[in-house]
């Protein structure tokens, strides 16, 4: 294997290995961590990668086709039926609007007609890899803001297809000059009408081959149970179509999305889903390297005034669009200043559109280079705008952080039960403390249920339940029991770690997932944790036996022993667990069948 390509890997793996954590430490999101690591070690900063580190990039990039593949998995029928509104209404109104007015800025700054047409339809778009990513880690997909973003995004990903068939068209009148072929393919050469009409019977070909060949293929493959063999088909399925594509000019990740769509209703989707994600993931840290090392610091420095004049006018003109966007879609502020923020950087598409319309010679060289860099830069500076926008801007806007006027004396005093995050599980908890009179205070980041919560008289705090002030605003001084039941395991510990520091007498109830959760919220020294796993898994299980024929009170009994049981030996095997940690030699798989043993005799001597 060549040398260099090997030390090319191990640098970026160890950059991001250094800046992703310092990043998180530092409270920015992962994304902006690799894509410092790409710009310090990127060939305008310490220049440890150069132009034979691109070879590295060509695969990171499919981190990005990857992950339109799974997009497309993911686009069912029903929920998209469902999201309609939001996806042509919202989704049209950014994209068309911000199309419209960068074009009618470029005409006014002297491009001609087409090439400030391209240049909208080009920087209109967003980034879907790096809001999806950003959306997950600060645990707000789930929101109005995160819906709104993923509907936008959507519709963008789907507008590629038109847009790169349209293209041609405007090259009919393009600029005169050399043909700067930056992506050669099977059609350059046609005319421009024979390229959109290839470029429609490739999609349709996509489409067609899905269906009737590639899902009898991998029953095929499926009948062999070799598990390997899945992961290659999967593999070789999505560089299949990206290659149809490439070869005639269009974006790899666009044919990408394309096949998870047509395989969106097959038997395979999850499992493709499954096989493909780690691939995904690496290869999209990859990608955000790739983007941070193509930042271009010899124009930025030469020429400061017109790229961050044109950085700042595409920020100002897509978050303009998008606020107004969503007032019209009633977001609340501090859900439409989040959606704003999220989407207000040009996205990776803009790369393959202005390298298309390089080709189609609808931009010249010196602008497209320039351009190039203003949608990089965009891309970097996203992060610490919704950091500015979730420190600075958010706690003046939305659902305000205060309990009414009027009751809140003595809300601190008689609401002893405080609950974070009032999802599916979160609601379950306080229907049932309601309906036996004991109220609660809610905590909650989502403004739209903060609102209902509060006109059905349940007394709810809005903002992220692990910021210090907000907790002592909502009374956890003077309750009794903290219930943490966020959603996201990762915030819920953090939740938890702030709540022990600081209230070290309040009684923590913790949300678990599952028992490596568990083990993490014991070693913070939550007593009362709850598995989710454990108590519907036991009660289906009591139903089983019931079903089959076993007296139901005393396989009840059986499984509230079993829990009993199994709840000491988490205690145990969490110690045990931390031993191992602290360099100890214990063998826990021992540990386990142990206690599987034990559990065999204490059930058979316990009734």
């Amino acid at each position: 294997m060549n040398s260099y390509l090997l030390n090319q890997a191990l640098i970026y793996l160890a950059a991001a290995l250094v800046c992703v954590p310092v990043a998180r430490r530092l409270g920015f999101s992962s994304v902006l961590g690799y894509i410092a690591a790409g710009a310090l070690i990127g060939p305008y900063a310490l220049g440890w990668v150069g132009e034979q580190g691109q070879d590295i990039m060509h695969m990171a990039e499919f981190g990005v086709v990857m992950m339109l593949f799974v997009i497309g998995l993911e686009l069912e029928p029903g929920p998209f039926w469902r999201l309609r509104r939001r996806i042509l209404g919202l989704g049209g109104i950014q994209y068309v609007g911000t199309a419209v007015l960068l074009a009618a800025a470029g005409v006014m700054l002297g491009f001609p007609l087409v090439s400030a047409v391209a240049i909208g339809l080009a920087f209109a778009m967003s980034s879907t890899a790096m809001v999806l990513q950003t959306l997950e880690e600060k645990g707000v997909s789930n929101t109005s803001a995160g819906r709104s973003s993923f509907a936008v995004l959507l519709f963008q990903d789907i507008a590629v297809i038109p847009v790169l068939a349209m293209m041609p068209l405007l090259a009919i009148d393009g600029i005169t000059q050399e043909n700067h072929n930056i992506h050669p393919s099977l059609i350059s050469n046609l005319p421009n009408v024979l390229k959109a009409l290839v470029v429609l019977v490739a999609i349709a070909l996509v489409v067609v081959l899905g269906r009737y060949v590639v899902v009898p293929m991998l029953h095929v493959v499926a009948r062999t149970n070799v598990r390997e063999l899945f992961i290659g088909a999967a593999l070789f399925l999505v560089v299949g179509v990206a290659a149809l594509m490439n070869a005639i000019g269009l974006s790899p990740a666009l044919g990408a999305f394309l096949g998870g769509v047509v395989l969106a209703n097959s038997a395979f989707r999850h499992e493709l889903e499954t096989d493909l994600m780690p691939f995904k993931s690496l290869l999209l840290g990859l990608f955000f390297i790739g983007v941070g090392c193509s930042i271009d610091f010899r124009l930025l420095f030469s020429e400061p005034g017109l790229i961050l004049g044109l950085l700042a006018s595409v920020l100002v003109v897509k978050m303009v669009v998008l606020f107004l966007g969503g007032r019209y879609f009633q977001l609340k502020n501090d859900q439409n200043l989040m959606f704003a923020f999220g989407l207000s950087q040009v996205g990776e598409f803009a790369f393959v559109l202005l390298a298309f319309a390089g080709e189609l010679r609808l931009l010249e060289p010196f602008w497209q280079d320039r351009l190039m860099t203003v949608a990089t830069l965009s891309m970097a500076v996203t992060p610490l705008l919704l950091l500015i926008n979730e420190r600075y801007i958010d706690p003046y806007y939305g659902t305000k952080e205060q309990a009414p006027q009027r009751d809140q004396d003595t809300v601190e005093h008689r609401h002893k039960v405080l609950i974070a995050g009032f999802g599916h599980f979160g609601s379950t908890i306080g229907r049932f403390l309601r309906a036996n009179g004991v109220e609660a205070t809610i905590l909650d980041f989502d403004s739209e249920r903060v609102d209902l919560l509060r006109s059905i008289g349940f007394n709810v705090y809005y903002g992220d339940a692990t910021r210090l002030d907000l907790l002592k605003a909502a009374g956890a001084e003077h309750a009794r029991i903290f219930v943490a039941a966020i959603d996201s395991p990762e915030i819920n510990a953090r939740l938890i770690e702030t709540v022990r520091k600081h209230f070290p007498k309040l009684r923590v109830l913790a949300r678990a997932r599952n028992r490596y959760d568990a083990y993490d919220m014991l070693d913070h020294g939550v007593e009362n944790v709850y598995r989710e796993t454990l108590y519907t898994s036991v009660h289906l299980a009591v139903d089983a036996m019931k079903l089959l024929g076993s007296p139901a009170k005393a396989t009840e009994l059986q499984g509230e022993a079993f829990i009993r049981y199994d709840e000491e030996a988490l205690k145990k095997l969490a110690h045990t667990r931390r031993e191992h940690q602290d360099g100890k030699r214990v063998d826990l798989e021992h540990e386990e069948r142990v206690m599987l043993s034990d559990l065999e005799i204490f059930m058979k001597n316990h009734l």
